[in-house]
């Protein structure tokens, strides 16, 4: 196989795309969209989230050290693109995309009403990087909607078609192709 060599830089697609909702000191909420977030730890539960220092939520988080993860889906695409292009310096993104601000049982910051599931993080490092600052963080709540609940109450994400990005594109999630050790299963 041919292959070209290119410059070091991430390739590493796709990427779960999350709209990171949070609130100013004064309560004022924000989203903001983010695709370089990632788990770091199961016990305890952690999460990292990359933002640029410019962006007008990095003070926010940083001030804070609350904020909350919002999975996204085909019906958030669109929403999920403008909280990533739009500034909350000049627009109230929840207002503009007819999003739901409900309160979270952890943080001060609100969660996305519609969105599947809420990851509710306390920060406990801010690693500056270069382009990016990593937001290490402690999960502290996480909300699931029943929508998307059998009767076993067994949690069904794919239903709810959640999207990836990859290099500057949005995709929806394929068909489940196995289950974690299926390859060694016995048949």
């Amino acid at each position: 196989m041919a292959k070209e060599i290119w410059k070091p830089g991430n390739m590493l697609y796709p990427l779960p795309v999350v709209m990171v909702s949070l609130a100013d000191p004064d309560g004022k909420p924000n989203i903001i969209t983010v695709a370089w977030v990632g788990t770091v730890c199961t016990n305890p539960p952690m999460v990292s989230v990359s933002v640029r220092p410019e962006r007008y939520s990095y003070p926010i988080m940083k001030e804070t050290g609350e904020f909350v993860i919002n999975l996204t889906t085909k019906d958030l695409v669109f929403a999920t693109d403008y909280c990533g292009v739009k500034s909350g310096r000049n627009v109230d993104k929840f207002k503009e995309m007819h999003l739901t601000a409900l309160p979270a049982s952890e943080v001060k910051a609100p969660l996305i009403g519609e969105s599947p599931v809420n990851i509710e993080c306390r920060v406990r490092e801010v690693k500056p990087l270069g382009s990016h600052d990593m937001f290490l963080a402690d999960v502290v709540a996480v909300h699931a909607d029943e929508e998307y609940m059998d009767k076993k109450h067994k949690f069904h994400l794919d239903k709810a078609e959640p999207v990836v990005y990859s290099h500057g594109t949005y995709y929806s999630c394929g068909e489940a192709l196995g289950t974690f050790g299926y390859s060694v299963s016995k048949k």
